[in-house]
């Protein structure tokens, strides 16, 4: 199959843009079932659902800026080098625009550029997200300024960087560790509001900088509604939201449940979740904890829904959920591996009622796994 990606076989991006998409969907319930398999667990996902959009479906894109000011993909194994000048054919068209005017910006600011091997120089990366309301985020990442000269030379910069590109907000973000990673602690909003707003199946969202939000908004409806579908009745329930994120599940559940609490262990996410509750008229009971330090078994929940970072749960947060017992669980994965893993020691417990996987991320190995659990 003719790919999309003009560097297929240098970027370590999409990996899976030489395969017919319904080859893509087999592949991935295979890959799903043959876990199960791995780890001899009596289970079978059937159903899995398409992409609605399968390119430019991505709203988030993390560009790195190398040490010689190209801008734009790492290379396929190779993380300090970068692929001038490449996007990505699953990233927004808004931020494929947005890309163009900041590459250029780089190269004509006078900042030096971070060396990863050195771990010198100033520009880092260039993070750009979009809504499919129509507005954009620029953040971009550096090192903490050398001096007075730097930090003014960088502000004024990002200054003429916000009117060149009109975006919706443009974020300065410093990360004054040696750590590669394309986030800052301290955070300066040189434009706009400091975020972006997104809606979802008739839910409202803030999104600022350093928050995780669903990066295929199309595929997040669907995984909204499954989410609901597999919730059934929650009428007089109590809902539990672990890793609740800036809550995205559980502003969805929450006019009808009897009562609902979202445990987050990310204190910026929590901040979120209460200004999104607030716009969508809900009240939502918010806790910023870990989840495995957090005694969530005192809510007495009717349904935990579970949604782990991809490496999964805590040992101590599945050991708390085998304790408690809830009556059912809404388990999302974004790691089939992982779940399987864990589903060892849930299905002592657990019958599985419902599966479904939702192909969130087209054209990589990546998808999402949703399962409803009930107790024996």
């Amino acid at each position: 199959m003719e790919t999309l990606c003009p560097n297929k076989e240098i970027c370590g991006s999409c990996k899976w843009s030489h395969i017919p998409y319904n080859d893509q969907l087999k592949q991935k319930l295979a890959d799903i079932n043959g876990s199960f398999a791995i780890k001899k667990v009596d289970l079978e996902c059937t159903e899995i659902i398409g992409a609605p959009v399968t390119s430019h479906y991505r709203n988030r894109m993390d560009f790195v800026i190398d040490f010689e000011g190209r801008m734009g993909m790492r290379q396929k194994g190779k993380w300090w080098r970068v692929i001038d000048d490449h996007t990505c054919f699953i990233s927004d068209k808004k931020i494929e625009a947005h890309f163009k005017t900041v590459r250029q910006w780089t190269q004509n600011t006078g900042l030096t550029y971070f060396d990863r091997k050195g771990h010198h120089g100033f520009l880092r990366y260039a993070v750009i997200r979009s809504t499919s309301l129509g507005e954009t985020m620029i953040t971009i990442v550096t090192s903490t300024p050398a001096d007075t000269a730097e930090k003014t030379l960088a502000r004024e910069q990002l200054q003429i960087l916000a009117k060149e590109t009109k975006a919706t907000t443009v974020i300065w973000s410093i990360n004054s560790t040696i750590s590669d990673v394309s986030f800052g602690e301290t955070l300066e909003t040189i434009s706009g509001e400091g975020y972006i707003k997104e809606k979802i199946n008739g839910f409202h969202y803030h999104i600022t900088p350093n928050a995780f939000f669903q990066t295929n908004p199309e595929g997040a409806a669907i995984l909204m509604d499954t989410v609901k579908e597999f919730a059934g009745d929650i009428s007089g329930k109590t809902i539990m939201d672990l890793y609740c994120g800036s809550g995205f599940f559980a502003i969805n559940i929450a006019k009808k449940a009897k009562k609902v609490v979202g445990v987050e262990i990310i204190p910026e996410a929590i901040v979120d979740a209460k200004v999104n509750a607030k716009i969508n008229g809900l009240d939502i009971e918010w806790h910023d904890k870990k989840t495995e330090e957090f005694n969530w078994m005192k809510t007495n929940a009717d349904i935990v829904i579970l949604d782990p970072p991809r490496s999964g749960m805590h040992d101590k947060a599945l050991a708390d959920v085998i304790a408690a017992l809830p009556k059912e669980i809404i388990y999302i994965s974004c790691s089939y591996k992982n779940f399987a893993r864990e589903m060892i020691q849930l299905k002592e417990h657990y019958d599985v009622i419902k599966m479904r996987a939702i192909d969130m991320f087209p054209h990589t190995p990546h998808v999402e796994m949703i399962t409803k659990l009930k107790k024996k």
